[in-house]
């Protein structure tokens, strides 16, 4: 059976990210992600949720992440569900769910307060660092694929189109002129005897 753990969230942030680093030096950023949900009712009336989604970056993007994002800012993320179990210091039983980070973009270049963010003119920009944020998804981005042509297929494409097919007479061409040479030089022979 296929398994797939795949989530796409677009929100603002519902707090500045916490930046903490693992014993190995790991960084790990933790944040919280606000993703509204708008609709209208069976009577016409507005409605709005929200939903309020822990995640957690770690390495590179947690040092990025935590470096130009603040409350309020908004960012589309990509990444896996995790279910973290412990047990507490009274000793119930806790669990949560996150979203373990794997590519982010930035979807603004101010920050909350009106400052540049970074990109094009921002202060990762002026700094004249690049700010390592990955791309979306390829395969949404071009669509649907179309298989590689067939080695067969490409074969007889290619032999249509070589110049020496268009030199050669065709078959009506050449069952027309017949073995004396041109059909319109044996119709003048013919009328001349």
């Amino acid at each position: 059976m296929a398994n797939l753990n795949k989530v796409f969230l677009m929100g603002n942030l519902t707090r500045d990210p916490q930046l903490s680093y693992l014993p190995s030096q790991t960084p790990v950023c933790e944040m919280g992600l606000a993703v509204n949900r708008r609709w209208h009712s069976p009577d016409g009336q507005p409605k709005e949720e929200v939903t309020f989604v822990d995640c957690v970056a770690y390495g590179r993007p947690a040092e990025t992440l935590s470096k130009y994002l603040r409350k309020g800012r908004p960012v589309f993320l990509e990444g896996r569900l995790k279910l973290d179990q412990w047990e507490a210091q009274d000793g119930s039983k806790r669990s949560r769910m996150r979203v373990v980070i794997e590519n982010f973009q930035f979807i603004d270049s101010r920050g909350a307060s009106g400052a540049p963010g970074p990109g094009p003119g921002g202060e990762g920009a002026e700094a004249g660092h690049d700010v390592p944020s990955r791309p979306a998804p390829r395969a949404a981005a071009r669509g649907p694929r179309r298989p590689p042509p067939s080695p067969r297929s490409a074969r007889s494409s290619a032999w249509r189109s070589s110049p020496a097919r268009s030199r050669r007479p065709s078959a009506r061409a050449t069952a027309r002129e017949g073995p004396a040479g041109s059909a319109t030089a044996s119709r003048a022979s013919r009328g001349r005897s």
